[in-house]
């Protein structure tokens, strides 16, 4: 069984109930999925569940280069060289990024409204980031956005290898 859901803002990537957070278990009453892979509370977006172990490995494990393709806003102008440096891969704290495909990009019009907002500096300017990797670390795309001096302020997986959040709302889930 394979499952597509979009992950809202301030869910744990997670089923087993911890405190009074919600986790992926109250968006979907599937029993026996997990996540393959996975994105942190303060992301949204695309997370695929599946009670295939060799599917999750294959789509977690950063050794099969799955790609991904995230939107990030972030603060800031999105300029040539921040671009370029994503393109080349960045140097972090565990070691430099696989090159990533990067380019900056209009607000997307499929975006819904995040509750709560972001927070917004009137006298800092935002833009938008359409990131592609094959690698997944730990909050990778926020920390090579910040290594380029873009911190991000809002995360998005649209897609993951084929799959891709199309004609899903916020909580709603399909089988894939």
């Amino acid at each position: 069984m394979l499952i597509l859901l979009n992950k809202p803002y301030d869910v744990l990537c997670q089923f087993s109930r911890d405190g009074d957070r919600a986790v992926l278990a109250d968006f979907v009453p599937v029993q026996g999925v997990y996540p393959a892979g996975r994105l942190d509370r303060d992301s949204e977006g695309l997370v695929v569940l599946t009670d295939d172990g060799r599917l999750q490995a294959r789509i977690a494990d950063p050794k099969f280069k799955q790609e991904k393709t995230y939107f990030a806003q972030v603060e800031g102008v999105v300029g040539k060289d921040a671009l370029e440096r994503l393109r080349a891969g960045v140097v972090l704290n565990d070691g430099p990024t696989l090159p990533a495909q990067a380019k900056a990009v209009a607000e997307p019009g499929w975006l819904w409204p995040r509750t709560p907002p972001i927070r917004v500096r009137k006298s800092v300017p935002d833009g938008w980031i359409e990131l592609t990797l094959r690698e997944g670390r730990n909050r990778q795309v926020r920390r090579m956005c910040a290594a380029v001096g873009l911190p991000c302020l809002r995360l998005i997986r649209w897609r993951v290898g084929d799959w891709t959040l199309e004609g899903l709302a916020p909580g709603a889930w399909r089988e894939g």
